[in-house]
C-alpha cells in the first residue's frame, strides 16, 4: 500500500488536527488501486477511541464520487482512520466495523495511522475462498507532490468531525464516574477544585433524595 506525498501530508494533518480518532475513505489511482491519491472525510462522530460515520453522509459521498465518474473500487474500498495513541493495532470495534461495513464488497482494506507514526494495513478478499494479508506501507515520493492546502483541509475537518461535549460534573455524579470525593487523597490533591466538586455532588444528591 502506498500514498502519494500529498495524500500522506493531508492524512498527517487530519490526524494531528484534534485529540480524537478521525476517519475517511482513501481515493485510489485509476491504474493502481493500492495507491492512495487523496483522503476524503465524511460527517463523523468521534471520540478518543471510536469513529462512527453518518449513514446519510456515506450515501452522499458515494453519489458524489459516482457523479465524478469514479467506480466504487476507487473510492469505497479503503477505510482509513487514526488512533490518538502509539498503537495502530485494530481494536475489537475496528474489527466489527470492518466486517460489518466492508464485508459485502469483493475486497477491502483497513488502514490505521497512530499518533506515534505506527501504521497498520490489512487487505481482505471477500470472494472465492477469501483471505487476508498484511501490507507494507510506504509513501511514493516518485509521484508529483502538489501544493498543500491546509486551509481547505482544516475546513473539511471542521465540516465533518463532531465530538461529544465534555460531561458536566452533574453527569459524572449521576453516572458514578467521579471518585469518592470524601477520600482524603482527593482533599489533598484537588484542594479548592475538590471542594467545588463535592459541593456540586451534594447538590446533585439532594435532587434525588
Amino acid at each position: 500500500m502506498r500514498f502519494t506525498p500529498l495524500a500522506w501530508a493531508k492524512l498527517l494533518f487530519l490526524r494531528d488536527r484534534g485529540p480524537t480518532e478521525v476517519g475517511g475513505f482513501g481515493l485510489s489511482a485509476a491504474d493502481d488501486l493500492l495507491l492512495i491519491e487523496d483522503v476524503r472525510m465524511v460527517t463523523q462522530f468521534c471520540t478518543s477511541v471510536t469513529v462512527q460515520f453518518a449513514d446519510d453522509a456515506i450515501a452522499d459521498f458515494y453519489d458524489a464520487q459516482v457523479d465524478r465518474g469514479l467506480s466504487p473500487a476507487r473510492f469505497g474500498r479503503v477505510w482509513i482512520h487514526t488512533h490518538p495513541g502509539d498503537s495502530a493495532q485494530p481494536s475489537f470495534q475496528d474489527e466489527e466495523t470492518f466486517a460489518r461495513s466492508f464485508g459485502g464488497s469483493d475486497w477491502a482494506l483497513m488502514f490505521i495511522l497512530a499518533q506515534g507514526g505506527q501504521t497498520y494495513a490489512r487487505l481482505r478478499f471477500n470472494v472465492g475462498p477469501g483471505g487476508e494479508v498484511l501490507l507494507p506501507v510506504d509513501v511514493d515520493f516518485a509521484r508529483a507532490f502538489g501544493a498543500t492546502d491546509a486551509e481547505a483541509w482544516d475546513a473539511e475537518y471542521r465540516q465533518c468531525v463532531f465530538t461529544p461535549p465534555e460531561p458536566t460534573v452533574a453527569q459524572l455524579v449521576m453516572d458514578d464516574r467521579l471518585p469518592q470525593l470524601t477520600d482524603p487523597f482527593w482533599e489533598d490533591e484537588l484542594g479548592l477544585w475538590g471542594e467545588l466538586l463535592r459541593a456540586e455532588a451534594e447538590r446533585e444528591e439532594a435532587l434525588y433524595v
